[in-house]
């Protein structure tokens, strides 16, 4: 229910959102630019290498490097749809967002996340069939099927987008919309929303679960198949092999199954809104940032297509 002192107001006719950030410090503005605007520009030139590092060298154009290409540019895509807008917020010393803007936010965000999530665990099933079935591993992940996994991963992301979407449009807000967050968290629109949320709520966190919760299923399936196959093989030369060939995937999953995980528990052991918009900078800026390094530095064919890259 809304306070009594303030009508709610039709979710069609209210123009603007305000999102507090991260800090009402006004000294802390100047540094917060800096620090977002650096680790933007770093997460967007750290995944275009990869991608053009891909693109440009004949060596890479395999069913793994084809899905961390997709995968470095879901995460330019996922940054992109929070940190511009609060870079522009801090510069402008402004907090306002429109309600379409709002949702454009919260249908993106969910878009991204969600595909990043499916796109990991459709890489964990490509070192599935690379260990555990080496020679049948062309024919199995051919080109056909490495783009129909990517398109389903993203028609499945769209699904769920579409649905936080709808849900999210179908609240009534009050006169003064306070976000305690740098972007349009859906769990705190349906916290700021006047009308009935249980329905809502039920739907956002089952969805939720459903598109966090297969993907990490499938992945620790996956993992559980090759540690079973690498455990059976006599060499430990050949064993280190296979291991380091998903040495930065893990290291990947762990970050972004992690840092959504430490979100989550500081969201319900922490009261402060702000605290808990300050752990989703870990996994709405910080991962994309991390993953493009955790590929590059671990991995010898991108370090090499990268030198090959720069040397032209």
């Amino acid at each position: 229910m809304c306070p009594p002192t303030i009508e709610p107001q039709n979710r069609t006719g209210y123009s603007k959102f305000l999102l507090l950030g991260l800090s009402d410090d006004p000294e802390m503005q100047p540094l917060l630019f800096g620090l977002f605007l650096f680790m933007y520009l770093v997460t967007m030139l750290g995944n275009l290498l990869i991608i053009l590092a891909v693109i440009s060298d004949s060596h890479l154009h395999t069913p793994m490097y084809f899905f961390l290409c997709n995968l470095s540019l879901a995460d330019i895509s996922f940054s992109t749809t929070t940190v511009p807008k609060m870079l522009v917020n801090l510069q402008t010393s402004s907090k306002s967002i429109t309600y379409s803007g709002c949702l454009t936010q919260v249908t993106f965000c969910f878009l991204f996340a969600c595909l990043d999530s499916l796109l990991l665990a459709v890489m964990a099933y490509d070192r599935l069939v690379a260990i555990c079935k080496p020679l049948h591993y062309l024919v199995i992940m051919n080109p056909r099927t490495c783009c129909l996994m990517v398109l389903l991963s993203f028609f499945f992301s769209f699904l769920g987008s579409q649905l936080h979407y709808l849900m999210v449009s179908q609240l009534t807000f009050c006169a003064d919309v306070e976000i305690p967050h740098f972007f349009c968290d859906p769990s705190q629109l349906l916290n700021l929303a006047c009308s009935d949320t249980s329905t809502s709520n039920i739907l956002i966190y089952f969805v939720g679960t459903i598109f966090g919760g297969v993907p990490l299923l499938g992945i620790l399936f996956s993992y559980y198949k090759i540690v079973s196959s690498i455990l059976r093989v006599p060499s430990s030369d050949s064993k280190y092999k296979a291991f380091s060939t998903c040495g930065s995937h893990l290291l990947v999953v762990c970050l972004f199954y992690g840092t959504g995980l430490g979100v989550y528990l500081s969201s319900t052991v922490s009261s402060s809104l702000r605290k808990n918009a300050m752990a989703a900078v870990m996994y709405t800026v910080v991962t994309p940032m991390l993953n493009p390094f955790i590929y590059s530095l671990r991995n010898r064919d991108i370090k090499n297509a990268l030198w090959r890259m720069i040397n032209k």
